[in-house]
């Protein structure tokens, strides 16, 4: 199985970042521990602070990864361009969000990306990518 993990705008910051709402790990730590746990996974990773740079990584895996895992940052709430390109691709994407997007300020209510995902994950902190990852090992 290969899985594609996005990640968008400040989440290279994670560990340095607010960590009262984001946790003081780091996301490439926090992926060797993917890595170890999901031996048989091979995980592709980009993070970007670009929305095109993001949606050109949807477009060169949308169509060979198993899964995407996207973690659209504070894009989530204003690309429809994001939005568009899950509609445009074959692999299934599952949108991730490290603090509860909905317990914080309103604008974060709204998401451009849950209508074209297959499903959403907040509030579990960094737990959010397993849980996504154990969402594809599930699917049929």
């Amino acid at each position: 199985m290969e899985l594609t993990i996005i990640n968008g705008p400040n989440l290279n910051l994670l560990g340095k970042r607010e960590p009262e709402i984001y946790g003081s790990q780091g996301f490439e730590a926090y992926l060797g521990t993917l890595k170890e746990q999901y031996p048989d996974i091979t995980f592709n990773y980009l993070q970007s602070n670009i929305e095109g740079e993001l949606i050109d990584a949807l477009h060169a895996h949308g169509f060979s990864s198993d899964g995407i895992i996207l973690n659209a940052g504070a894009y989530t709430h204003t690309s429809i361009g994001l939005g568009d390109a899950i509609k445009g691709i074959e692999t299934p994407v599952v949108e991730v969000h490290i603090s509860n997007t909905f317990s914080r300020e309103d604008f974060r209510h709204t998401s451009f990306i849950t209508p074209s995902a297959k499903g959403l994950i907040l509030g579990f902190g960094l737990d959010v990518y397993r849980l996504a990852v154990e969402s594809f090992i599930k699917i049929d």
